[in-house]
């Protein structure tokens, strides 16, 4: 049960996103708001999905607190590339390294804020 509960929200939320990134046509019609709120989208998806396998590292697993932010800012990564290779795929989407680099942002920010909160 401690694995389902530690583990589960991490692939919904690869699910979600994967959902998202398979939608063709995904805009809001608000012009250049809609190109800044999905690039603010992609930051806070990224740094949701770093969250929360750092979550369900820290709850299955003893590591020290450098494995504890490795693992889950690659994973993150890792998961942001393969993305962005499946909308290759999607019609009307494209893959894009600039939004894979606009997720390691996001990414970055977990990294900084568990970073200054252990201080």
């Amino acid at each position: 049960m401690k694995f389902f509960k530690l583990w589960m929200p991490v692939f919904m939320w690869c699910i979600l996103i994967f959902y998202l990134s398979d939608t063709p046509n995904l805009t809001t019609g608000l012009g250049i708001w809609d190109f800044i709120l999905r690039k603010i989208a992609h930051m806070v998806e990224y740094f949701i999905l770093a969250v929360l396998l750092y979550r369900a590292f820290k709850g299955s697993f003893v590591l020290g607190f450098s494995y504890l932010i490795f693992w889950p800012s690659v994973l993150s990564f890792l998961y942001a590339v393969s993305d962005e290779i499946h909308q290759l795929f999607v019609p009307t989407r494209n893959g894009n390294a600039g939004d894979v680099l606009i997720d390691g942002i996001g990414i970055t920010f977990f990294v900084l804020q568990k970073f200054f909160a252990q201080k």
